[in-house]
């Protein structure tokens, strides 16, 4: 059987300065289904320093069009058919590209999360009402006959919610290839890490008032901040307000090897997001038998951490004193920690990227006709 013609929308590439662990999905999943024999493209925005066309293990990569842009110019290339793709995924971070209007072959659509909440807060009133429109009204209309894939099965309760039968929905998780290394060592005094995109939805600033919270009983602790984006001189700024500056690290983004030292070094990892499809740097942590801290209400947290077990899943989303209390049981309660440190380290072992990339490869054949439907 040959190979099938995969078209992939996604507004970044795993190379773009804000790109964050959705990319790292996509991007994987691209160059698994490439390397079974596959021809994957991967339209994508352009950015400073990229190709606009290239091929990296094995997948083409084709960037056009901005952050907004990239969306029409999407739709115009289905349109006149410039691909000819045996089946279309479209990559719905909020807005969708709508392929169906435009295309009658097979289109799977993937939903990281659903961005109800995140909406008000990176665009104003106006925006964010159009935003939600098109995401909550719009495109389930626009998709209601084609498969969806989500990251969770909070994100496929939340679009159950918009309309989207869960019949439809394969829950495909992310994998890790990490692995533990002997040589990266644990700190021998407290350290707490974020990582992430350094965007206002991170809710970064509840990590910072945890740890100037903590500052005083833990005199040692250290705060790192992981990653990049447009937010971060008001982190900086908001880390002098707290007077924590000396105490705070500005890592930036940093290599695959690097961010894994990191990780390991850490007593935990705080994920304060407002909102999550599965929380991949959980996992990633959880191969160093770092507990991850997040809230319960973000969504994908509540899959990828168990609670009490892995990690601790805080309950009351306004308040960051319940963020700070957690942090603190996990920091100063030895036993705590090293318990919740070696359950992590064992139940992350069962998300392999291979079974992702398998996953995805069945329901592309399935949808483009290449196999029989699955009966489980």
């Amino acid at each position: 059987m040959t190979g099938l013609s995969v078209l992939m929308f996604n507004w970044r590439d795993l190379g773009h300065p804000e790109a964050g662990g959705a990319e790292k999905y996509l991007v994987t999943i691209a160059e698994g289904l490439a390397a079974r024999g596959h021809r994957v493209t991967f339209r994508t925005a352009a950015y400073p320093g990229a190709l606009s066309d290239e091929v990296v293990a094995g997948v083409r990569y084709v960037r056009k069009g901005g952050h907004y842009s990239i969306y029409p110019r999407a739709l115009a290339a289905n349109l006149i058919g410039r691909y000819r793709p045996d089946v279309v995924v479209d990559v719905q971070n909020g807005v969708p590209y709508l392929s169906p209007l435009v295309r009658s072959g097979p289109v799977v659509n993937l939903v990281h999360h659903v961005h109800r909440e995140q909406w008000p807060v990176v665009f104003g009133p106006k925006v964010a009402r159009a935003g939600w429109w098109l995401e909550s009204k719009l495109a389930p209309v626009v998709y209601r006959h084609r498969p969806y894939v989500a990251v969770s099965a909070s994100t496929r309760n939340e679009l159950a919610a918009l309309g989207v039968g869960a019949e439809r929905v394969r829950i495909i998780h992310n994998g890790t290839d990490a692995v533990r290394h002997d040589e990266d060592l644990r700190s021998a005094t407290p350290v707490v890490t974020v990582l992430g995109r350094l965007v206002p939805q991170k809710r970064v600033e509840i990590a910072m008032d945890a740890v100037a919270a903590l500052s005083q009983e833990m005199p040692e602790l250290e705060l790192r901040i992981v990653g990049s984006g447009y937010w971060e001189p008001q982190l900086r700024e908001y880390a002098a307000m707290l007077g924590i500056e000396d105490r705070t690290s500005f890592e930036g983004h940093v290599s695959e090897h690097e961010k894994h030292r990191l990780l390991a070094e850490s007593w935990v990892h705080a994920m304060p997001s407002l909102k999550e499809g599965w929380g991949l740097v959980v996992v990633e942590s959880g191969v160093h038998g770092t507990p991850t801290v997040a809230f319960r209400a973000a969504g994908g947290p509540s899959d990828s951490i168990v609670d009490g077990r892995t990690g601790l899943l805080v309950d009351n989303d306004e308040d960051a004193q319940e963020f700070t209390a957690a942090l603190r049981s996990l920091l100063t309660d030895e036993a705590l920690r090293q318990a919740l440190s070696s359950e992590v380290a064992t139940w992350v072992r069962q998300f392999h990227w291979d079974e992702s990339v398998a996953r995805w490869e069945e329901l592309l054949l399935e949808t483009a006709g290449r196999s029989a439907p699955r009966t489980d």
